[in-house]
């Protein structure tokens, strides 16, 4: 019987040139696509693969500017589109401004005058009201984050990749444009009244710049009551109730001089009297009998001091109660 030998594919020569050549081809055509920038290859195409696009990485420091910045510009449209907002803002240090000028401003006399005089009360008192209009903004910062909490945007900001401060930072950035154009307004109705300042543009700018920078202090508290508590209205009214002894348990109405001793004392190390003192040396208004604490000798060091002592401290609680606040 004759043998019959089968020969595969596999055996012929041509056939495995044929399919090694085909494969090196066909892999080196994939190859050279995957490689290509932007590009898909046939074969991943055919596949339904995709090719993953890296994300853009930012430097730490970098990017948590960038992201306040973004959160910041947020706030600041949204203020725009309520403008009722800042107009009620203006409503209470205008009626202040009014009522302790003309009311009470013959009444109550400033230490070193022989009299009651109503314009000089009047340059004695604006700074306090400058330094409480911008503590004040407190209130609106902590309702305003209680007010995202409450509809979850902030849980849709934790989910994105940016700076974990950065939504705290930008809010406190918009409500501290809000605070300088509020004293802007309120500069204006003081002139008018009858408020000047005497010792020159730079330092009265300077001045400015120490409320500021109380009003910036101030509300990183109002932001971590705002994540504190879960309601808006709670956070308004937790605002304002350490407000209220806070302006007046100070030098901003009322000469410490004035008051019960031991309500002198926590009056002149408060650091809400520490910014008044400091703006009215800097207006060149009158400053009443002056204490011997250190803040009252040194009020633009110490504002400055207290204020940053209080960025410090309650942005760092603020952005730790941030991480686990939930709405």
């Amino acid at each position: 019987m004759a043998r019959v030998e089968e020969t595969t594919p596999e055996s012929t020569p041509g056939a495995t040139t044929d399919t090694t050549s085909g494969t090196a081809s066909g892999t080196a055509t994939d190859t050279a696509a995957d490689t290509a920038p932007g590009a898909v290859s046939g074969a991943a195409a055919a596949r339904g693969g995709r090719v993953a696009v890296p994300p853009r990485v930012w430097g730490g420091p970098l990017q948590s500017v960038r992201d306040s910045l973004v959160v910041a510009r947020r706030n600041l449209i949204r203020m725009m589109r309520i403008p009722e907002v800042v107009v009620f803002g203006l409503v209470q240090p205008i009626m202040f401004v009014v009522l302790f000028s003309y009311v009470f401003g013959g009444a109550i006399m400033v230490p070193g005058q022989s009299s009651a005089d109503a314009n000089v009360y009047r340059e004695f008192l604006m700074a306090g009201i400058f330094a409480q209009t911008v503590t004040f903004a407190t209130a609106g910062a902590g309702a305003g984050i209680a007010d995202d909490m409450h509809k979850g945007l902030i849980d849709r900001f934790r989910s994105l990749p940016m700076a974990r401060g950065a939504v705290l930072t930008g809010r406190t950035l918009a409500d501290l444009v809000q605070t300088a154009l509020t004293l802007v307004v309120l500069a204006i109705v003081a002139v008018i009244v009858g408020w000047r300042i005497h010792d020159g543009v730079l330092k009265a700018l300077a001045a400015f710049g120490l409320l500021l920078l109380l009003g910036y202090a101030f509300s990183w508290i109002g932001a971590l009551i705002g994540l504190s508590v879960r309601t808006p209205e709670a956070a308004t009214s937790g605002g304002l109730i350490w407000l209220f002894p806070l302006t007046f348990i100070s030098n901003a109405f009322v000469p410490s001089s004035k008051m019960p001793a031991f309500l002198g004392h926590i009056a002149d190390w408060n650091p809400f009297s520490a910014t008044v003192q400091a703006s009215r040396q800097l207006f060149g208004n009158p400053e009443g009998l002056v204490s011997d604490a250190w803040p009252m000798q040194h009020p633009v060091l110490a504002s400055v001091l207290w204020s940053t002592l209080i960025i410090l401290a309650f942005r760092t609680l603020a952005v730790r109660k941030y991480r686990s606040a939930t709405a």
